[in-house]
């Protein structure tokens, strides 16, 4: 296997590339067959990567976490979904909780929450998606309604990564019914109060070990300071925090795509057909060269989008949108035609490339559709 290019990357960015590439390959590569089969929570995946000090790499300092940049989560990111995709999501979900508190939320409040991410101690989930509100943010049904010590909320959340096994939830919720998409606001919720339940789990095609069910919010009460910011905030803390995020998935894509690939190349290696090794056919050898620079050009615009937020620029929307679709559709078909070069291999489980492709279409569905990835980059150029 070919170690990726290391053009604009510090050597602290290379030393955790290379921690998170041993612990990826020593300590989540054993585990990832078992999780996918069974469908289990990456116990131990999780545990290993928090030993490392890998589970909250973009969290500041201030709050235990380790402060790196967000080329360095992406590095990061990348390693780990190289093996397990599942157990990147996982622990992806932290920087779904915390941006948001990051972004909007008071100190006390950062203090209250933080820490305990950073050390381990919770895990987190973002609860936004609806059953009537998908790519429609703004059609939010969840209510929440001020009450003399805080707010009560109503409703329900679907396709929640993490739901049941996390700690603690940024649920989006409509304070203003009227305002539309400008009326939503984040509030934390807590896996003990009172009215939070959880669905069955969804029967997915992939990330199977990564747990996603439905929320239900029956009464929940909260006290006034689990609002995040202001009333009325939530749809600038929502966008904010997928415009940082969608960076991430992309870096899950390249992740699961050069795993996929580095499959697929050492197996062309060994294999033989009339009396040849299969790496010497042409016809393989472009597909190869196809899949490789597909996977380049992907890592580039994530780093680049990663590199904008660094920078603060103003460009994020943008440079996520385009690094997440490009990132995406790259997995999906890099790792379409690694089953197609394995051959019969490729289509059962003795082989990881079939999880791959499976963990790899949903890169290209959630926290924003290709098809919304694209009306965002129109949108931005034609406006």
């Amino acid at each position: 296997m070919a170690a990726p290019p290391t053009h604009g990357l510090t050597d602290e960015h290379l030393a955790l590339r290379d921690l998170a590439r041993q612990v990826a390959e020593e300590q989540i590569a054993p585990n990832a067959a078992e999780v996918d089969e069974r469908g289990e929570f990456p116990e131990k995946s999780l545990r290993a990567l928090v030993a490392a000090g890998l589970h909250c790499i973009g969290m500041p300092e201030e709050y235990g976490g380790q402060g790196g940049d967000h080329l360095a989560s992406a590095v990061v990111a990348e390693e780990i979904a190289r093996v397990c995709a599942t157990t990147q999501q996982v622990y992806g979900a932290n920087e779904l909780f915390s941006l948001p508190l990051l972004l909007a939320g008071s100190d006390e409040i950062k203090q209250r929450y933080l820490p305990r991410i950073a050390r381990g101690e919770w895990l987190g989930a973002f609860a936004l998606s609806e059953p009537e509100a998908g790519s429609d943010v703004g059609a939010i049904a969840t209510r929440a309604t001020r009450t003399p010590g805080g707010w009560v909320l109503r409703g329900t959340k679907r396709w929640i990564t993490n739901a049941g096994h996390a700690d603690v939830y940024i649920v989006f919720a409509s304070t203003d019914p009227e305002a539309g998409g400008r009326g939503l606001s984040a509030f934390v919720v807590e896996a003990g109060d009172t009215g939070l339940t959880f669905g069955a789990p969804e029967r997915k095609m992939g990330l199977k070990g990564s747990p996603t069910c439905e929320v239900y919010l029956d009464h929940v009460t909260l006290p006034a300071d689990r609002l995040i910011g202001r009333p009325g905030d939530g749809m600038r803390i929502a966008l904010g925090t997928l415009d940082r995020t969608r960076t991430t998935v992309a870096s899950q894509a390249v992740g699961i795509a050069q795993g996929a690939l580095d499959i697929a190349a050492a197996y062309l290696a060994e294999r033989r057909q009339f009396g040849t090794p299969l790496a010497s056919f042409q016809g393989l050898q472009f597909m190869v060269a196809d899949m490789e620079i597909q996977i380049r050009a992907a890592r580039a615009l994530t780093h680049a989008a990663a590199r904008e937020l660094d920078a603060g620029g103003t460009d994020i929307t943008i440079g996520g949108a385009v690094a997440k679709c490009f990132a995406s559709d790259t997995a999906m078909k890099v790792t379409t035609d690694a089953v197609q070069l394995l051959g019969g291999a490729g289509y059962v489980k003795d082989f990881p490339v079939e999880r791959m492709m499976r963990d790899a279409k949903v890169t290209q569905i959630y926290e924003g559709t290709n098809q919304i990835q694209r009306v965002v980059v129109a949108r931005s150029i034609l406006a």
